[in-house]
């Protein structure tokens, strides 16, 4: 009778420990969730040297963005997707923009989009797109962009564009950067 009682006990703790392998199996191969659009353009395509005169001016710009807005209530949040325009407003030279840093409504740094020099041709505009599932960002996120330009030429504009829309209903606004 033991070795019965021994025997089921055995078959069925093997039933579970065999489940239990099976269920962390099918848990651990989940797609890992991305947090953003990271690369809306390849960046590396973009980098370049600066000029080796010293004939440019640098600057940095702050740009407010919305990933995240009150509705209704300070408890409930509607999320935003969020694009940042960086553009360059001359029509013969190209920008550089040197860095661009995107910071939570506490101030603390989230990501680095790129820290390497990039141009921009005469009136090229690129994008950071920031996901609507992204909530990193909150409701005071913001950006920081260093940039550089030719002594005689436009400093870049940085703008964004804040955008949801749930069943008929949609929320668009815009912000537009200055210069720090």
């Amino acid at each position: 009778m033991i070795n019965i009682f021994h025997r089921s006990f055995y078959i069925i703790a093997s039933k579970i420990c065999i489940s239990l392998w099976v269920l962390v199996i099918i848990l651990s191969c989940s797609e890992e969730k991305k947090i953003s659009h990271l690369d809306p353009i390849n960046w590396e395509k973009k980098y370049t040297a600066l000029p080796s005169n010293d004939s440019l001016i640098k600057g940095s710009s702050y740009l407010s963005i919305y990933s995240s807005i009150y509705d209704g209530t300070e408890k409930t949040l509607h999320h935003l997707t969020a694009t940042a325009s960086m553009r360059n407003v001359s029509n013969t030279d190209s920008i550089y923009i040197l860095k661009a840093d995107y910071y939570n409504t506490q101030g603390d740094l989230i990501r680095t989009y790129f820290n390497k020099p990039i141009f921009l041709k005469p009136l090229e505009t690129i994008e950071i797109v920031i996901d609507q599932d992204d909530e990193y960002g909150g409701t005071g996120a913001n950006f920081v962009f260093d940039w550089a330009v030719q002594s005689n030429n436009h400093e870049p504009i940085f703008e964004a564009v804040m955008i949801s829309t749930t069943g008929q209903q949609g929320i668009s606004f815009t912000t537009r950067g200055i210069k720090l």
